[in-house]
C-alpha cells in the first residue's frame, strides 16, 4: 500500500543501504525515547556508496533542539557499525509533517501517555483537512477534554487536561 509516508521517505533499494538504513532507524528521539526517527519519520534516506554512508534527516520544525543529538546518535550508530566516512544531513523541504508518522508510532506514544495526531495535515495535496474538535485522553479514552497551552513539553506538542481522569498530557499536534 502507497502511503504519504512511503512517499516521503522510500526505503532504499540496494541491500547495503538498506542495512544501514535499519541501524539508523533504531536510534531513539532524545525528547520521547520510545519513539525512534523511523517512528516519528524524521529519517528521510540513507545511501551508502565507495565514498561513504550519507542520511539525510527532517527535522519536526526548523530549529527543533533534538536534531542536534538525533544526528550525532545517527552517526554514532552507523560508525560503531563499522560504516565510513559518516554524514548526517539535515533537509527542511519538503516540510516534515505528522502524516510521516509510523501508525507504530503513533501507539508508542498513546502506550508513553501522549495523545498522538489525528487526521492529516493541511499540506496534503488532495483531499479534506479535518479539524481537530476533541483530543482523545490517552488514560482513560474519555473526550472530555480541554487545551491548557498550546505550547506543551515541546513546541510539536499541546498540553491538555481530562476533565474526567483529572491528569494532564500532552497531545502531539497534526504538523
Amino acid at each position: 500500500m502507497v502511503t504519504v509516508a512511503s512517499l516521503a521517505r522510500p526505503r532504499p533499494g540496494d541491500a547495503a543501504s538498506q542495512k544501514a538504513w535499519d541501524i539508523a532507524a533504531e536510534v531513539c528521539d532524545p525528547e520521547v525515547p520510545v519513539l525512534t526517527i523511523e517512528d516519528l519519520g524524521v529519517l528521510r534516506s540513507v545511501a551508502v556508496s565507495a565514498d561513504g554512508t550519507h542520511v539525510i534527516l527532517t527535522p519536526t520544525y526548523s530549529g527543533c533542539p533534538a536534531m542536534e543529538a538525533m544526528r550525532d546518535d545517527v552517526r554514532a550508530a552507523l560508525t560503531n557499525a563499522h560504516y565510513q566516512n559518516v554524514t548526517v544531513e539535515l533537509v527542511l523541504a519538503p516540510a516534515w509533517t505528522t502524516d510521516w508518522m509510523s501508525e507504530e508510532g503513533k501507539a508508542k506514544l498513546v502506550s508513553y501517555g501522549i495523545a498522538a495526531p489525528t487526521g492529516h495535515s493541511g499540506v496534503r495535496p488532495t483531499g479534506a483537512v479535518r479539524l481537530q474538535l476533541v483530543v482523545k485522553c490517552p488514560r482513560c479514552s474519555s473526550l472530555n477534554t480541554r487545551e491548557l497551552a498550546r505550547f506543551g513539553s515541546t513546541s510539536c506538542k499541546a498540553l491538555y487536561e481530562c476533565r474526567d481522569c483529572l491528569e494532564p498530557f500532552d497531545y502531539f499536534k497534526v504538523l
